[in-house]
């Protein structure tokens, strides 16, 4: 320590004096430099990047895909779905009946005629059985009126399945087909609209049609009806009420007229009398037994 000289003291005193250490004050503060934020490092700040550098669209387009459902949005949907397929079930049955709006008004009712006609046939038809059940509960002698009913049973099942002639009023229905465009489908649905009026027993030419039939174009240009090659003009007789048969054939878009665009001749004539005597051979079925045996 460096002595930096005396101090005399009153009195005379010549003693020296030390002066005290120097009193060394707190190291000077250094000025700072402000605290930077931690830059992004690698893929962090690649994304920031990227993210910046992105559009407004693509921005759009990263919101909405992939989409984020919810129940409330689900359900929405399904409702929609539900009412979509209303209206289009709705649209094709429109469409269905656009026949019927173009037609006349003397074919409405015609159409009106025979839907009535078939009602009153089902109405007869419901009718005669129950009448067959009351006189078999009322019948003193109910094995006799039981045998009685099973004859005529036998015999109207007969005319349905072609195994004994049949006559009676009804129609004839002929088709000449010069240019031979007629093919085996154009009859058959003939066949299906005179059964749906009410046919009970229909031939064609020589072959009996029974609820088994088929028919098959040929390779020369014909029509085979379960394996027999039938000539032409093709000739239906047909057994049922000629009021009810006619008109089926004839309505808008009907047999006849869909013949008559392929230039076939079409004849439809009514008779008091129809004579169906084409037989077909009873075949034993293989497998199938009564369930009373």
């Amino acid at each position: 320590m460096t002595r930096m000289g005396t101090q005399e003291t009153p009195g005379g005193d010549n003693r020296s004096r030390e002066l005290p250490a120097e009193v060394h004050g707190p190291p000077p503060v250094e000025p700072t430099e402000p605290v930077r934020p931690a830059e992004p490092e690698g893929d962090e700040q690649r994304d920031q990047e990227g993210q910046a550098s992105q559009s407004g669209r693509q921005r759009l387009a990263k919101g909405l895909w992939p989409p984020r459902v919810t129940r409330p949005q689900l359900i929405v949907a399904l409702l929609l779905f539900v009412l979509g397929l209303g209206l289009a079930i709705q649209v094709r049955s429109n469409n269905d009946s656009s026949a019927l709006r173009g037609a006349r008004q003397e074919d409405l009712v015609r159409i009106l005629d025979e839907l009535d006609d078939r009602t009153q046939r089902l109405e007869g038809e419901k009718q005669r059985l129950e009448d067959q059940r009351t006189g078999l509960e009322n019948s003193s002698d109910q094995a006799e009126e039981a045998r009685k009913q099973t004859v005529e049973k036998e015999r109207q099942l007969g005319i349905l399945a072609g195994t004994v002639a049949a006559q009676g009023p009804g129609i004839t229905l002929t088709i000449d087909d010069k240019k031979g465009s007629v093919e085996a489908d154009m009859l058959l649905d003939a066949i299906q609209e005179l059964r749906a009026a009410g046919a009970e027993a229909i031939q064609v030419n020589d072959v009996r049609v029974v609820a088994n039939t088929y028919l098959s174009d040929t390779d020369s240009g014909g029509v085979r009806v379960d394996g027999r090659k039938v000539g032409k003009p093709y000739r239906f007789k047909v057994i049922g009420k000629p009021q009810d048969l006619e008109p089926a054939l004839n309505i808008p878009g009907g047999v006849v007229q869909t013949l008559e665009k392929e230039q076939a001749t079409v004849t439809v004539t009514r008779a008091e009398k129809i004579v169906v005597d084409a037989l077909r051979a009873a075949k034993r079925p293989d497998y199938a037994r009564s369930s009373s045996q």
